[in-house]
């Protein structure tokens, strides 16, 4: 609830900018300044409505909210890039009208009247407007309309991306201590699939079909895989139990696992046929070769008090050093400790690619890879944008993704 609460202050905020902007700054007092209003202050309050009652099972709220969310974002976006410009119209504007303005004139005769001798008014003594306002308005509603129509385009677009089918990135990452005989194996890795109010069993099915058509080695999911119960959404998750790999399927822990009840969640993944790495490791023997696939628990669960977060010491000490090992991590941020143990490579998920440029600015702020390959600290990093969404179901600048990494000697 107190995520819910601080939410509900930054979209309030919001809202009040929108509506300075969109509203106040585009009519003239009256009706349509007090329609304006109102439909603001709804739209401020459906944010936090549809967090708090999503969770609480109100699904058919989750469209309108989250579509609003991603809106609302898109208009803030646009309006804050548009206040340089309009404020370099308004002063340009403003010196033309001042320029127009007389600033000098002749001397004029004292007036004599019944009051006695008066200075008529001096020339320039009434300041000049700062601009007409009718231009003042002009230039306000056309702002208003280029924000409205790119926000809705962007959007329009993100969401026929979110809504598609996940597209595939195969990337090709050289381990120095990978035995020449176990060139070219392929692990298939998925991460947020996130299901729940918006995505269903049909996300599910179309995943595993995608993934199985890769005939993959290895299938690794590295969490996030649902935002809700057992109970709501065990029917959805199912289609896993169809999952193909030579070597077996895995499973580690994300954050919304956390979220949604993990032990239960632990349970039902491994029913379904998957491995879940709880910290530990997996010896996987593949055409003459030996590699360590270790998985830990997310992040996350360190702060739960279920003593269940993540023990990189369990995972990956006390371990044959000559091995190349692949570790799964929910989120990348979890190499910084891996490195210390000598990781190899870790296979991670979480960010979503950013979901929604340029939100994905602020990842970088807290996670040291966003999407692609990268290292930290001497440990390759990979990290998967995420078959799924989480919010609102728009994607930009970061499309849904099933990742085959494919293993070389070096």
């Amino acid at each position: 609830m107190g995520f819910v609460a601080v939410l509900a202050l930054v979209t309030g905020l919001i809202h009040l900018y929108l509506w300075k902007r969109l509203v106040r700054d585009t009519t003239t007092p009256g009706r349509w300044r007090r329609v304006g209003g109102i439909a603001a202050l709804v739209l401020a309050l459906l944010v936090p409505v549809t967090l708090a009652g999503t969770q609480a099972g109100l699904y058919w709220l989750a469209w309108p909210g989250y579509l609003w969310l991603a809106l609302m974002f898109y208009l803030l976006v646009v309006l804050v890039v548009l206040e340089v410009p309009m404020l370099v119209t308004r002063l340009v504007l403003r010196r033309r009208v001042v320029a127009a303005e007389p600033t000098t004139a002749a001397p004029e005769p004292v007036l004599v009247g019944a009051a006695g001798p008066t200075e008529p008014p001096a020339a320039g003594a009434v300041a000049a407007p700062d601009h007409d306002p009718s231009r003042r308005l002009l230039l306000a509603r056309g702002a208003a309309i280029f924000a409205g129509l790119t926000a809705t385009g962007v959007t329009g677009y993100g969401i026929r991306t979110a809504l598609g089918p996940p597209h595939l990135d195969r990337v090709r990452i050289p381990l120095a201590k990978l035995p020449r005989s176990m060139d070219g194996l392929r692990i298939a890795t998925v991460s947020d699939i996130h299901l729940g109010p918006l995505r269903g069993r049909a996300h599910t099915e179309r995943i595993v079909a995608a993934i199985n058509r890769l005939d993959a080695d290895i299938v690794a999911v590295v969490g996030d895989l649902v935002d809700g119960s057992v109970a709501e959404l065990g029917s959805a998750a199912a289609p896993l139990r169809d999952l193909r790999s030579r070597y077996g399927s895995f499973f580690v822990t994300g954050n919304h696992e956390y979220y949604s009840g993990v032990e239960e969640w632990v349970q039902e993944v491994d029913r379904l046929g998957l491995r879940v790495l709880q910290n530990r490791r997996q010896e996987i023997q593949a055409r003459g070769g030996v590699l360590d696939l270790a998985g830990v628990n997310d992040l996350t669960g360190a702060g739960t008090g279920l003593a269940a977060g993540p023990d990189f010491a369990a995972a990956l000490g006390d371990r044959d050093p000559s091995r190349p090992v692949v570790l799964l991590a929910h989120q990348p941020l979890a190499a910084k400790e891996a490195a210390r143990y000598g990781v190899d490579l870790q296979l991670s998920g979480h960010t979503h690619g950013g979901q929604m440029v340029p939100f994905n600015l602020a990842v970088k702020l807290e996670q040291p890879v966003v999407s692609g390959l990268g290292e930290v600290d001497g440990t390759k990093v990979y990290v998967t944008n995420g078959a799924g969404f989480w919010g609102p179901p728009v994607r930009v600048g970061a499309e849904p993704q099933i990742s085959l990494v494919e293993l070389r000697s070096a």
